[in-house]
């Protein structure tokens, strides 16, 4: 039988994809084994129990899997890059059951610097879903940490990371802004009130307003459960105001999403009140970018096309 095994190995969590000859994903399995919450038996275990009753393909993971903390450190590429540039710098090892696992690379921005892993096989399944954006497009990868990204001629040429979702979950449960708040409650009016401060905030920025969460909920006019919506917006908020500031990345053209769909409503939800259109976000791009790099380095038939249909998962 032909096609992939696809791995998309991060920090909390792991995907792992079957894909058949055609590059269409055949089924789809997530577990919590990111590479700081392993199984017992570390990521042997983790990968033998994840693709438990697929048949026998070929391997290939991407994301933190790949860091000096992963299975094996694989050396970032820098900029600029695309399949052919990420293709020549995989890597392998020998698993215990006696077969290869393949590990893409991640990038260096010598400009920052800055890096990324995992997001950037991302991006080459985007665009090999959608291929007229090749040419030039940004794209927002909305997460903990997010990623602003600039494609060229098929290649990744400039990318940032904000730390949005990190920061909130420092603020969400070590903070005092937080202290008294209850579970998490959705108040989508407490999460516009943050972004639109984020947006009023000019010069000083959103960071000059995040005690107003504190103030807000004592003087009455913020219920203290929804002060977590409040920060969430406003931290959003800053990601899209700093982003406009800087005019490092194009404004005039959608820009596209990839990433959890859930997240990416709210970031369009912010995003309306800065007029800065947001396109539908992509599901499984990481999967087609595997396909996109496996099929450039011969681990599967280079004449197979990559197909969007997802029939199952657990």
């Amino acid at each position: 039988m032909n096609g992939l095994i696809g791995l998309d190995w991060g920090t909390s969590g792991l995907r792992a994809y079957w894909l058949d000859e055609a590059g269409a994903i055949r089924e789809t399995r997530a577990r919590p084994w990111g590479i700081r919450h392993l199984p017992d038996g570390g990521f042997d275990t983790a990968l033998t129990e994840i693709i438990a009753g697929w048949p026998r393909l070929p391997r290939l993971a991407c994301g933190m899997v790949g860091s000096r903390q992963g299975w094996l450190e694989v050396p970032y590429m820098n900029l600029p890059a695309d399949t052919t540039e990420l293709g020549s710098a995989v890597r392998s090892l020998r698993a215990k059951d006696g077969s290869d696992v393949h590990i893409v690379p991640g990038l260096r921005n010598p400009q920052g610097p800055d890096v990324m892993r995992g997001e950037e096989t991302q991006l080459l399944g985007a665009l090999a879903l959608r291929p007229a954006l090749a040419a030039d497009s940004t794209w927002l990868l909305p997460g903990t940490h997010s990623k602003w990204t600039r494609v060229r001629d098929g290649a990744v040429i400039d990318f940032c990371t904000v730390m949005t979702g990190e920061l909130f979950a420092l603020l969400r449960q070590h903070s005092m802004l937080c202290a008294g708040s209850g579970d998490a409650t959705v108040d989508t009016d407490a999460f516009a009130r943050g972004v639109i401060a984020a947006r009023d905030s000019g010069n000083a920025g959103a960071f000059s307003r995040l005690f107003s969460a504190r103030a807000l909920m004592l003087d009455g006019a913020l219920a203290s459960d929804s002060v977590p919506e409040y920060l969430s917006g406003l931290l959003i908020g800053e990601e899209l105001r700093s982003s406009l500031a800087s005019n490092r990345f194009r404004h005039d053209a959608p820009i596209q999403l990839i990433g959890d769909a859930a997240l990416c409503t709210r970031y369009r939800l912010a995003a309306s009140h800065f007029d800065i259109d947001l396109a539908e976000p992509l599901a499984d791009a990481a999967a087609y970018g595997l396909w996109q790099i496996a099929s450039h380095i011969g681990l599967v038939s280079a004449g197979s096309s990559t197909a969007s249909k997802e029939t199952s998962s657990c």
